[in-house]
């Protein structure tokens, strides 16, 4: 379908590409992956060719279209509706409408029989078109990634960037192009949306590329992974997961194969300096001198791969309580988003915010920070210095700094010492951190900000979306400073290995309520799995008997209200129990990262045996929690 055959492209004298190669065939499932800067979304302008390349060429078959879903979108409005927007995807059913309309306006003052044939034959190409479908079409895949059903009636431009480019991708996906072309599609989408579109995708007719630093999307789309890396296209068979074994297995034999021609090398050197006096050996020499110069050298592998090792501390350890959000309702006219619901944060949380565009994720981030007003009563704990981040502190970088000054007014007492060796585990290295911030990418932009709010000492974080932008390297730098973090935070993010990796409860809106889950995301999705299967095996609840009325709803039994009593007393020691085992378990894995514990072989051992122990008392006790908490659900609900 297409070929890309010795593609080199360069900026000025810099190379993005160098003699690259890829082949796309009909119904492949490209993920495009590496570093920010590497060249992803030029090589995907290329390919539509709105750049040109510096050498070599990109062919395609005759019946290739190409729909292509870029950042660039943002900026698109209209005062037209979401929904005729996304139906001007129906180019030629559409155009055969406007025929139509016009025939049976010219009919009513004109009716003849030739017009009653084009008629006729204007209905049938519509209908072979899907005419009589697209607007429902529409609709359903526009309530797919998010909108509601009143939202289709209004205009593009009431809506922000983000939602404008969900519009855009509708009516990409309605093109149904042979080759679908997205540029880090989920960062505008919720955790729905998100899974949305990944059923959708895994169903779509044509080939797609997708730029993406979401892992569990690229796991759950794609079927190849296509690295750009080295100048050059490198293609893995199979999605992120195998692609990172495959990477692994490939980079330990090309380490082998440089390691054992370095040695030959060496050994030829050697040779070549000790006989080169000696005439009986000239012939050999020559013939080694002229073995090196043909040698094809291998490269070492190099490691893009950074590990964090600065601790983010802070000055001032906060109270048990960091906030206390009792009976708070919040509204915006008529849309409810919570209703006397309670929650708290406790020092040590490490909570994730998720669900649904609209639920309230953000505002109820606000309410947590003190800057919205509520009814109800927010409680701010003993010694608590917050940090929050959201997008818009990109926009409160002050552009005309430079990097390293940026970090320095962030009120740190650090030295620039400090200062650079943060920068370079945010992947600004040497000479980089005195570019200015008006010169950097939103990538770069975002790692700025990312690392002043770390470098401010607060004992108390509050993300909102922090991953978007970020590419894998970033997304891991991030994730090993809030695993090393011995503050409590609050993150919005629907990135789920983002999540997956740094929290340790999970909250979601619903029902107007705050529901939280005291576990990791992972144990999270098993348990709403399970939870889910439940309930749709029930069978539907039997017509309601008459019965005497008593204050307006049933009244429990006393067996009952007992059994009620005694599971919430189990909940409440399980839950303790899980909070222990947790706290022993961060314990010893902060003993295990001790060079006198793993240094020492018989310690390390012990240390392991009793790790792996905890580990199974914990989810144990997780199970025990699960089966408790379904039967208080199914005993309040009856």
């Amino acid at each position: 379908m297409i070929a890309i055959n010795n593609l080199s492209y360069y900026i000025g004298d810099r190379p993005l590409f160098d003699s690259a190669n890829l082949h796309i065939k009909p119904n492949d499932r490209i993920g495009l992956i590496g570093l920010n800067g590497r060249g992803k979304s030029t090589l995907l302008r290329l390919i539509i060719g709105e750049y040109q390349p510096t050498s070599g060429e990109i062919s395609k078959s005759k019946e290739c279209t190409i729909g292509f879903l870029n950042q660039d979108l943002l900026s698109y409005q209209s005062d037209d509706s979401i929904l005729s927007i996304a139906m001007e995807a129906f180019e030629e059913a559409n155009k055969h409408q406007r025929q139509i309309e016009k025939i049976l306006h010219k009919m009513e003052t004109d009716y003849d029989d030739s017009l009653v044939d084009k008629l006729s034959k204007a209905q049938e190409q519509f209908e072979a078109l899907g005419g009589y479908s697209m607007q429902s079409d529409a609709e359903a895949i526009l309530e797919g990634i998010g909108f509601r059903t009143e939202d289709l009636k209004r205009p593009l431009r009431e809506f922000s960037g983000g939602w404008r480019m969900r519009v855009m991708l509708a009516k990409l996906l309605l093109q149904k192009p042979s080759l679908l072309m997205l540029d880090e599609p989920t960062n505008h989408l919720d955790l729905p949306s998100i899974k949305w579109i990944e059923s959708y995708l895994r169903s779509y007719e044509g080939a797609i590329i997708v730029v993406s630093h979401d892992r569990y999307f690229l796991d759950n789309v794609v079927t190849s992974i296509v690295e750009v890396s080295g100048f050059k296209l490198t293609q893995y068979s199979g999605n992120y997961s195998f692609y990172q074994e495959e990477k692994a297995e490939r980079e330990e034999i090309q380490k082998n194969a440089y390691e054992n021609q370095q040695a030959q090398i060496r050994q030829t050197e050697r040779f070549i300096e000790r006989f080169r006096a000696k005439s009986t050996k000239a012939r050999q020499v020559q013939s080694r001198v002229k073995a090196l110069e043909k040698m094809d050298l291998i490269e070492d592998v190099v490691d893009e791969n950074i590990t964090m090792n600065f601790q983010f501390g802070f000055t001032q350890k906060s109270g048990r309580y960091i906030v206390e959000l009792n009976n708070i309702s919040k509204s915006y006219g008529d849309l409810q988003i919570l209703k006397n619901s309670s929650a708290q944060v406790e020092r040590g949380d490490k909570i994730a915010l998720i669900g649904a565009n609209g639920k309230g994720k953000s505002t109820l981030l606000r309410i947590i920070a003190g800057s919205e007003k509520i009814e109800g009563d927010r409680k701010e704990g003993h010694n608590v210095n917050t940090a929050f981040y959201a997008q818009h502190q990109l926009e409160a970088l002050n552009i005309e700094n430079e990097i390293l000054q940026e970090l320095q007014q962030a009120g740190s007492s650090k030295s620039e010492r400090d200062l650079r060796g943060i920068l370079g585990c945010f992947l600004f290295q040497n000479e980089e951190v005195f570019k200015k911030i008006k010169v950097l990418s939103g990538g770069e932009k975002s790692r700025v900000a990312l690392a002043k709010t770390l470098l401010s000492e607060a004992n108390f974080l509050m993300m909102d979306e922090p991953t978007n932008h970020l590419d894998f390297l970033s997304v891991n730098i991030l994730i090993q400073a809030l695993q090393q973090y011995e503050g409590t935070f609050v993150i919005v993010s629907h990135d789920r290995h983002f999540v997956s990796q740094i929290a340790n409860k999970i909250w979601y809106i619903e029902d107007q309520e705050i529901k939280v889950y005291p576990g990791t995301y992972d144990e999270y999705e098993y348990w709403q799995a399970k939870r889910e299967k439940q309930l749709a095996a029930q069978a539907p609840p039997e017509p309601a008997k008459p019965k005497a009325k008593s204050a307006g709803k049933k009244v429990r039994n006393n067996q009952e209200e007992q059994e009620l009593k005694k599971l919430k007393q189990s909940l409440a020691e399980t839950e303790s129990a899980i909070e222990q085992i947790e706290g022993e378990i961060a314990n010893i894995e902060k003993d295990m990262a001790k060079p006198e514990v793993f240094e020492n072989p018989d310690t390390l051992a012990e240390k392991t045996e009793k790790h792996t122990q905890l580990k199974q008392q914990l989810e144990s006790k997780q199970e025990n929690w699960e089966t408790i908490y379904l039967e208080i659900e199914e005993l309040e609900a009856s």
